[in-house]
């Protein structure tokens, strides 16, 4: 078995590489920075004596994906995890235009691309998986990460609907919806300033990713890693929509506000 990791370097990505190369699978690992690619490929390769190849894009870059896309069909991939995507948090009007694009290109963008590129050679197979990783955002209106929370919809929908096309395929499609997490996620959307005050709502990378890789495993449609996400989700099959959304802009708000208190 052969797997594709997005967003490798860090937080979840490097977890589920870690993981599955000790489960034997052979991994090809994508993200940005060349140097910790290098080093965890390195590592995993000595560690538990499988393949581990890595491969340094940009995947907000259309032309770095098809690279990437060409790579992988030469080598095999059979599982793919569409792990890489960030946050902003701020007010809409506020944030930067091109950073939004951005998220916009690499949260929902390479996802389509990467899963559209390679499913048909799984279904040629009748063999493979795909993990996409949301959050439990996917399921909430999200002021001062409203982007955010869209692109997160965006996957949740995409792959409810993609499970049922698949269905009788052999290939199967999960869900990964973690909550708050021990990553960069918060420092890049630049709300790390509450953090330490809420660390008793933060799960840790490894228990997400394990969570998340053995779910995959057995087909499961949506992974839900821990009890509060759980129950976040059965809130928001009874909460009209609207007080969802003022709860999280209360929530997100006073994120915002302690980030600005921190960088000040």
């Amino acid at each position: 078995m052969k797997a594709l990791i997005t967003g490798a370097s860090s937080g979840i990505g490097e977890e589920l590489a870690k993981i599955m190369a000790a489960d034997g699978h052979s991994l090809i690992l994508v993200a940005r920075r060349e140097e910790k690619l290098e080093f965890l490929a390195t590592k995993l390769t000595q560690k538990y004596s499988v393949p581990v190849k890595f491969f340094k894009a940009d995947l907000t870059n259309i032309q770095d994906r098809e690279k990437l896309i060409e790579f992988s069909k030469t080598e095999g991939v059979d599982t793919l995890i569409n792990n890489a995507g960030f946050g902003i948090a701020g007010r809409f009007a506020q944030t930067n235009l091109e950073k939004n694009l951005e998220m916009i290109e690499l949260n929902i963008s390479a996802l389509v691309h990467l899963t559209r590129a390679l499913v048909p050679g799984m279904i040629a197979k009748g063999d493979g998986r795909i993990l996409n990783v949301a959050s439990i955002a996917a399921f909430v209106p999200g002021a001062y990460m409203s982007v955010y929370y869209a692109t997160k919809a965006f996957v949740h929908s995409h792959t409810v609907a993609l499970s049922e096309e698949l269905a009788g395929t052999g290939v199967t499609i999960s869900g990964l919806y973690p909550g708050p997490t021990v990553t960069e996620f918060n420092q890049v959307a630049g709300v790390q300033g509450l953090d330490a005050f809420r660390k008793n709502m933060f799960m840790d990378a490894a228990t997400v990713a394990d969570i998340g890789y053995r779910g995959m495993q057995r087909g499961q449609l949506l992974i839900l890693p821990g009890y509060k996400n759980k129950l976040i989700a059965a809130l928001t099959k009874v909460l009209p929509v609207k007080v969802q959304a003022r709860l999280i802009k209360i929530a997100n708000g006073k994120r915002v506000e302690a980030a600005a208190l921190h960088q000040s």
